[in-house]
């Protein structure tokens, strides 16, 4: 049985955290890009991590931070993955102390093998939707048959997931893992929580 891992991301609230950890999320995101409808501040990440079980994996979400900021943020909240969603390369994301996954935004007749090659060293490349201008969370889903089956590199299937069509998406795909954030909410930052059950639900009728 092939076990396709949950990420519910954007979250803002410890209430939040705790019901998608109790439908099943293997991981939660929390976005550090003061531009985003969802973006916390440390001290609320640091409040809903210490609130945490344990076996949850705490991802943070950056884009194009400066390195200097970026260590002084993870002396302060202790995150178990880095996300990168800019334009950082593969030596901007290293040397961190901790795994880190790259967001790759795809367009339409994209080479997502050749996206992915230069970041050997990533734990997984998130795959999402390119929309210009937008660094992630855009709500629309890409062209899936671009993604490539074999990949040696652990697939994050991102951009426009719902509890609708991520069963779909993981039929097609067979991603390591699903990640959803606006599809899951009852408005920007605030989760819907029968939403996140129905995901997950979703994702786990695929196993």
């Amino acid at each position: 049985m092939r076990v396709v891992r949950s990420k519910i991301c954007g979250i803002t609230r410890l209430e939040d955290a705790l019901a998608a950890v109790a439908a099943g999320a293997d991981a939660i995101g929390f976005v550090f890009y003061p531009k985003s409808p969802r973006a916390v501040t440390i001290e609320q990440a640091r409040a809903i991590i210490a609130s945490l079980p344990p076996f949850v994996t705490t991802v943070g979400l950056f884009v194009d931070m400066p390195r200097e900021q970026l260590q002084q943020l993870l002396v302060q909240v202790p995150l178990d993955l880095l996300q990168f969603h800019g334009d950082e390369t593969p030596e901007q994301c290293e040397g961190f102390g901790r795994p880190y996954i790259k967001a790759l935004r795809v367009k339409s007749g994209a080479d997502v093998g050749q996206q992915i090659a230069p970041y050997a060293s990533a734990s997984g490349v998130l795959l999402d939707t390119f929309v210009a201008g937008v660094p992630g969370g855009t709500g629309e889903i890409f062209d899936w048959s671009l993604v490539p089956q074999g990949l040696q590199m652990p697939i994050i299937l991102a951009g426009g997931l719902t509890p609708d069509n991520v069963e779909a998406a993981i039929k097609q795909v067979k991603p390591y893992a699903v990640d959803v954030s606006g599809g899951v909410e009852a408005s920007k930052g605030i989760k819907d929580l029968s939403k996140v059950k129905a995901f997950i639900q979703a994702v786990r009728s695929t196993m």
